[in-house]
């Protein structure tokens, strides 16, 4: 079971002043800017503690927007998880890290990061996981496009 999302919203705008969130759906939308208090605060207030995140992700949207996902739970109390979505713009997405948070965000960043194009600021060591420090591009962005897989290697 996961905590009622309006109370979770009036908590958080409540408990960290400045900090606006948008409901939409299932999910609480938070600014970039705000992400590592919004986070800080959904793990360090008793009534939530969101101790474990379950899930980092990203979603492309072309032409111009990236969105940055994060699935929160709470062990101890056993509820969750709660979707919060950041969006990023394409062409410069830059976030701050939640390693220093939850240590489990280290790999899941650098996927991110690898995969989508997104940087993690903060992050103790990002680079590639996933793909060769020297593949061009980001092969889950929409506008990835692939190489040919039968030309001849020129390498030869």
């Amino acid at each position: 079971m996961r905590p009622a999302l309006e109370g979770l919203k009036s908590a958080v705008e409540g408990g960290l002043p400045g900090v606006t969130l948008q409901l939409e759906g299932s999910v609480l939308m938070v600014e970039a800017k705000d992400v590592p208090r919004v986070c800080r605060f959904l793990k360090d207030t008793p009534a939530y503690e969101m101790d474990y995140l379950a899930n980092l992700t990203a979603i492309d949207y072309p032409p111009d927007t990236l969105e940055v996902v994060y699935h929160l739970c709470s062990m101890r109390q056993k509820h969750g998880p709660v979707a919060l979505r950041v969006k990023l713009p394409r062409a410069n997405p830059v976030i701050a890290s939640v390693t220093p948070i939850w240590r489990g965000a280290e790999f899941q960043e650098r996927e991110v990061y690898d995969l989508f194009g997104v940087i993690f600021e903060g992050h103790p060591d990002l680079r590639r996981i996933l793909m060769w420090e020297g593949f061009k591009g980001h092969p889950m962005r929409k506008d990835y496009v692939p190489e040919d897989q039968d030309a001849p290697d020129e390498r030869a």
